[in-house]
C-alpha cells in the first residue's frame, strides 16, 4: 500500500510523466512518417535500382549530402550518379528494411554491382521536409568473405 501511494504521488507530481524524447514520440505524426518513408523508398528504388535519374525530382535543389564522396545539391548528385550508373549498369541496391521517425527515414540496404559481387551493407538516413528529401547520411561496410559469427549482415 505504501508503494502504491508513493507511486501515485510521483505520477501526480509529474516526475514520472512523459518528458524528453518520450514526450516527443507520444506526439508523433505516423501518417506523415509513413508518407516520408514511402517517398524515400520509391525514390531509392527508382534511382538506385532502375537508374531512373528523373526520380531525383523529389530531392530539394539545395539537397545536403554528408557522404564525403558526393557533392551537395540535386544537380551535382544527378551528375555524379549518371556517370556511376553508366559505368556500373549492373549495380543494384536491395532495401532489406526501412523505418521512419519524425522527419528521418532509415534504409538498411544490400548494394551489389553484379551477380558475383558480395556487395556492401549500407545504412542510409534521409531527412524529409515538406515532401522533399533535403539531407542524407550513410554508413557503408563491405560484406566480407568470412565472418567471426554465423549471422549475416542483413
Amino acid at each position: 500500500m505504501r508503494f502504491q501511494s508513493l507511486l501515485a504521488l510521483v505520477v501526480l507530481a509529474g516526475v514520472a510523466g512523459p518528458s524528453g524524447a518520450f514526450a516527443e514520440s507520444a506526439s508523433r505524426h505516423l501518417k506523415v512518417e509513413e508518407a516520408n518513408r514511402k517517398l524515400v523508398v520509391e525514390f531509392y528504388d527508382r534511382f538506385f535500382n532502375k537508374h531512373d535519374i528523373a526520380a531525383a525530382s523529389v530531392l530539394a535543389d539545395d539537397y545536403r549530402q554528408h557522404n564525403p564522396q558526393v557533392p551537395d545539391g540535386k544537380k551535382p548528385l544527378i551528375s555524379f550518379f549518371s556517370g556511376f550508373f553508366k559505368d556500373n549498369a549492373q549495380s543494384k541496391a536491395e532495401i532489406v528494411r526501412s523505418a521512419a521517425d519524425g522527419d528521418l527515414v532509415w534504409l538498411h540496404v544490400h548494394a551489389t554491382n553484379g551477380a558475383d559481387d558480395r556487395g556492401q551493407a549500407i545504412v542510409d538516413i534521409f531527412r524529409v521536409k515538406d515532401g522533399k528529401i533535403v539531407e542524407h547520411w550513410d554508413v557503408i561496410q563491405a560484406v566480407p568473405n568470412e565472418a567471426a559469427n554465423k549471422n549475416t549482415m542483413f
